[in-house]
């Protein structure tokens, strides 16, 4: 009990902490919303001209827009956090150390507590804006109560997989001291694998089966594209049982790079 309290309390702190910047939240939420509505326009013009030619329906493609901007937060593949990364190349990460618990864990804890809160400040704005909108550039809800809930446990998981990813990068700097490239190189390669760009459907059969067993389609892909409808029966067990799989691997995996990278750390100074 004392070791979840521990993690509970730098939870909400964090995520306190997150809540204090509504304007940035605000300037987002318009961002956001003229974005995912010319996404919207744009695949409507394509899909006028032959609708038939599309593996979406055009309500589950608005419904997979308007909750990819209502989470674009929580799933960005571009945050990172620079006081971690800062206190790796900078040294400071000696005084994390300090603290009595574990480092991947406390890092890991702190940037879900930070994504959640700034999703948690643009998501509903987003999300009451779309379901008000007239079809069919409106948000639809769920076919069933039981795929809202299935929506809601893999949209959990995705939190949990985008931030082992982000912390195995972390890791990562402290062997290569700068943290640029392997940023440039994860955000690239996670927003086209994740679907983020182009909805992985509408990519050719051979490349989406082999984008579809990786870790970046268990993210917005996955819980999306479930609540829209668009994946059902056996498919989703399969996508549900890839999340779970790769969330536990690449959490394995970054926690065993933090425990090599801390045995051999040297922090220079006085």
């Amino acid at each position: 009990m004392r070791f979840a309290a521990k993690y509970l309390s730098i939870f909400r702190i964090r995520f306190v902490n997150g809540l204090q910047y509504r304007l940035a939240a605000l300037a987002g939420v318009s961002t956001q919303f003229f974005w995912g509505f010319m996404e919207i326009l744009l695949y409507r013009a394509f899909y006028r001209a032959d609708p038939a030619a599309f593996p979406m329906e055009f309500s589950a493609m608005v419904s997979y827009i308007w909750l990819q901007q209502a989470f674009l937060t929580l799933y960005e593949s571009w945050f990172f956090e620079w006081e971690i990364f800062d206190a790796i190349t900078g040294g400071n990460v000696a005084y994390e150390l300090c603290r009595p618990m574990n480092l991947y864990g406390f890092w890991f804890v702190r940037s879900a507590a930070t994504r959640v809160a700034k999703a948690a400040l643009r998501c509903l704005p987003v999300l009451v804006i779309a379901f008000l909108l007239p079809d069919p550039f409106g948000m639809t809800l769920p076919v069933s109560l039981p795929v809202f809930l299935l929506f809601l446990a893999t949209m959990g998981m995705a939190l949990l997989l985008t931030v082992s990813m982000t912390m195995i990068i972390y890791g990562l700097t402290f062997y290569t001291m700068s943290p640029l490239g392997l940023r440039t190189i994860f955000s690239s390669a996670a927003e086209f694998c994740s679907g983020a760009l182009v909805p992985l459907p509408f990519l050719p059969d051979g490349v989406q089966k082999v984008l579809e067993l990786l870790p970046f389609a268990s993210v917005q892909n996955l819980p999306f594209r479930i609540y829209s409808g668009d994946i059902a029966g056996m498919d989703i067990l399969w996508g549900v049982a890839l999340q779970v799989f790769w969330t536990a691997a690449l959490i394995a995996v970054g926690g065993l790079i933090f425990r090599n990278a801390l045995k051999r750390a040297v922090v220079q100074g006085g």
